[in-house]
Formats: structure tokens, sequence, C-alpha cells
């Protein structure tokens, strides 16, 4: 979907950009498929702010989503395209033959009255769902589970698409779009094509209200701080960090430190992400 600019009215509109709607159906999303979300404001159960700059936003229902793709073999008609305001990418509402509505992520090329399933006897062709022991080699799929019938886990965001670039025994090498390189059991299932709203990333944002009303609160910097509440507070007038090195408000290092832990499952990592 293309980038909407406006004309520079305020100060605000000046440098916003938004997603326009062209391709999606004016229409109301499907009743039975809303459920309620109730809001943290990044607190976990004791009332504690685990994940900071959380809160506020605007009212939403969530769309129950089938990242699962396990009604295989039955043809479903897609009845409408959706936008849904808690993922970046669209979504499609789909008709089965037997009257169940299903709502599934967009990919690219899919429009109303396209037709698509799933299954291993499904076709190769965008929207379609089926293991990757059943994908040509050099496809672009999205929606990847990681066990088989857990549901799709990766690639799931705007613009998104991993390759399948290669299939050992059990295994096949799925190269996701962060650069990493996995292996993944060929039984699991993927979607074929690249999703849609692919010029997500282009969005300026424009200005700070914006901001709050995707529920992302003001971050305030360190050094504006007192030596309280953060290592790089204090000092006289605008005084520089008072850390050799940059740190967190709990006094890790912000760059360059690696503060992932060594998973079971990282022998699954054939080639990883950051770049040697």
């Amino acid at each position: 979907m293309a980038v909407k600019k406006f004309r520079p009215t305020t100060p605000g509109r000046r440098f916003m950009t938004v997603s326009s709607n062209e391709g999606l159906s004016k229409k109301k999303p499907e009743r039975g498929l809303l459920t309620g979300i109730k809001k943290t404001g990044g607190r976990n159960n004791t009332g504690r702010i685990t994940v900071r700059h959380h809160g506020g936003g605007c009212k939403r229902m969530f769309r129950l989503i089938d990242f699962k793709r396990d009604k295989d073999g039955i043809l479903a008609r897609v009845s409408a395209i959706e936008y849904d305001p808690n993922r970046s990418t669209r979504i499609a509402l789909v008709v089965y033959k037997d009257g169940e509505k299903r709502y599934i992520v967009a990919p690219t090329g899919l429009k109303v009255n396209d037709e698509v399933m799933s299954g291993p006897k499904a076709e190769i062709q965008v929207g379609n769902c089926l293991p990757l022991v059943n994908i040509p080699l050099g496809m672009m799929v999205h929606n990847i589970e990681l066990r088989k019938s857990c549901g799709g886990k990766l690639v799931r965001s705007a613009g998104g698409s991993a390759q399948l670039m290669a299939k050992e025994g059990e295994f096949a090498h799925v190269k996701l779009p962060s650069g990493e390189v996995r292996l993944i059991p060929v039984e699991c299932r993927a979607t074929i094509g690249q999703l849609g709203n692919v010029e997500h990333s282009n969005i300026t944002i424009g200005k700070a209200g914006r901001s709050r009303w995707l529920g992302i609160r003001p971050t305030v910097r360190g050094v504006a701080m007192n030596p309280v509440d953060h290592p790089h507070g204090g000092g006289e007038g605008k005084a520089p960090q008072g850390s050799p090195h940059p740190v967190t408000p709990w006094g890790k290092p912000t760059k360059g430190y690696k503060t992932r832990s060594k998973r079971k499952d990282s022998w699954y990592i054939i080639k990883s992400r950051k770049k040697k």
C-alpha cells in the first residue's frame, strides 16, 4: 500500500505520513471474531512497571487470527481485506465452504474473492498454507511454525518474508528477514507469499500525540535525570554522562553488550543475524 502525505497545514501535519486505505474493504470487523483487550500499562501481576513507556492509547478490540491454518482441504473465499489496529500488516476475512469464517494475515497480491486453501495438497499460490516439505526451494513464505501444529510464530509483521533455502532430512533451512538462517522441521507449516503493507516501515509518526494514540509514553533521557534515578544523571548544567560508557538505568551497558542467554534451541541457528 502507498504512503499518504499531507499538506503542511500545521507543524504536526508537515512531516506526518500514513498508510493509504487502498484495497481495504469498507466494512466493520466480523463480530464473532472479536474479543476485548485488558491493558496492563507495562505492569506485571504485582503492579510493578516491568516495561517502561507503555500506557494509555486508543481503545481497540482484538481480532482473533488463525495462525494455525488447520482447516485442511477446504476452499475458502476471501470476503474482505481489513485494517487491524493490533498489528502492522492487514488481515483477510476468509469464508470456508462450510460457512465458517476466520481471519488470516493478508499477503501481498491477495484480493477479495480469491480462493485460498491449507493442507499438504494445497497448490503453490499466494495465501495457501502447507508444510515446508511440500514447498519448492527458493519460495518466499511467512507465518512459519517452529513446532508442528503450534501455529505460525515467525514472520508475521508488515512486509515480512522468509526464503526456503534448502531441505536436509527432517529439517529445512529458512532464511529469516533478519538474515538469520535457521533449521525448522519440514513438517512445520508456512504460508506462501510476502506479507502486505510493505511501506509500513516508511511511515513517519509526525507528532508526539500520535505516539500516545498508540500507547507509547514519552522517553526521558538519562542525562536529564538526577543521580538517584539514572547513572547518567546529575552534574552542574548540561553535563555529559557520568559513566565512561552509556548504560541503562540499572547499570548494564547499552551498546554492544550481549544480554541474550544461551538457549537450549540455539543449535537450530545455522547463521547468526549478527554481521561478523
